[in-house]
């Protein structure tokens, strides 16, 4: 008898942003294997009795290895359970959640995958700011400032260096000074509007409008625990809020 995994994205950490179907398969789960940013309030939807494993990764603290993570969801799955591998944000940005599926695949265990909010688009959605303008924002992309040493990672500088893009960094408060650098090396001004959002829908969520260069210099002298999402180009300094 084997069981069935639904990644399930949790959207940024406001239970009010789950999707229908991410509470319904929560309620349904035998097993919940939740990601830090996944934890709290959210989990008050998992059914009474479920297993609640918790399997964050959290920078510089010490975390599950990722082929543990795997071999608990294929354990779990073989004893025929309904398991629900809970992530921050939506699964499939900078979630680990090839290296799940290849896991799954290989033990010949269903799956699903539930999109949620992306974390990026939540803390737009709180600055009071869209995305996207005509004519002077024609892009998005999202990228990681941390590569699996918790380095800047390489980069196409040429690309995250477009001054009419809105970029997002991901896992980027320590790095960011030098990703800074090199983006300013690269031709972008360094009055480029940035926008740092920390804690994305909690709570205690912060957020800093600044410019690339006076945000890299916050940044050097002391960035803090917080999980944080960087935004930088054209639309970052806007107020309509």
């Amino acid at each position: 008898m084997t069981g069935f995994v639904s990644f399930v994205s949790s959207g940024p950490g406001d239970p009010e942003l789950l999707t229908l179907k991410a509470i319904l398969r929560l309620q349904s789960a035998d097993a919940v294997l939740f990601d830090d940013l996944s934890s709290g309030p959210i989990l008050a939807h998992a059914r009474e009795g479920a297993d609640l494993v918790g399997v964050g990764k959290r920078a510089g603290r010490a975390s599950p290895k990722q082929d543990h993570v795997s071999r608990l969801l294929v354990d779990y799955a073989l004893t025929g359970a309904r398991v629900v591998r809970l992530k921050s944000g939506d699964a499939g940005i900078f979630g680990r959640l090839e290296e799940e599926i290849t896991a799954l695949e290989a033990a010949g265990i269903g799956y699903e995958i539930i999109p949620g909010v992306p974390s990026a688009c939540a803390a737009a959605a709180f600055a009071g700011i869209p995305l996207t303008r005509r004519l002077t924002a024609r892009r998005v992309q999202f990228v990681t400032g941390a590569d699996v040493t918790g380095e800047l990672p390489r980069l196409n500088m040429q690309a995250l260096a477009d001054p009419e893009a809105t970029t997002v960094v991901f896992m980027g408060k320590r790095t960011f000074p030098a990703l800074a650098a090199a983006l300013i090396a690269a031709g972008l001004p360094p009055d480029t509007p940035a926008l740092l959002a920390e804690s994305v829908s909690h709570a205690d969520q912060t957020l800093t409008r600044s410019t690339i260069a006076a945000l890299a210099a916050q940044l050097a002298s002391g960035s803090g625990s917080s999980p944080a999402l960087i935004l930088y180009g054209p639309l970052a300094g806007s107020d309509h809020a």
